[in-house]
């Protein structure tokens, strides 16, 4: 028993930092997996760098897609598109 008490604090400092900062980043991972396999042709994103456009094509093979703007056409990482952003601007149309 006394070998069990020496480390109860670690074992309580652990189960804090797994609930306030490991599970929420999991969690917060999750959705994002999720945000980035339901974009479809014709979404309205906002890049992580700010650049705003509505998605042409999606490439499943290398995970990018096609986003026109004001200026053209890019080809950006699916995982530069920011979740956060994209859905705030969608909510406020």
């Amino acid at each position: 028993m006394e070998g069990i008490g020496q480390f109860l604090p670690f074992i309580l400092m652990f189960v804090v930092v797994y609930f306030f900062m490991i599970a929420p980043q999991m969690k917060r991972a999750k959705k994002e997996k999720k945000f980035n396999s339901e974009l479809k042709k014709g979404d309205r994103v906002i890049t992580k760098s700010g650049l705003h456009g509505k998605i042409l094509e999606l490439n499943d093979k290398d995970q990018t897609c096609i986003i026109e703007t004001m200026s053209g056409k890019v080809k950006f990482e699916r995982s530069a598109i920011s979740m956060e952003l994209s859905t705030k601007a969608n909510s406020q149309d």
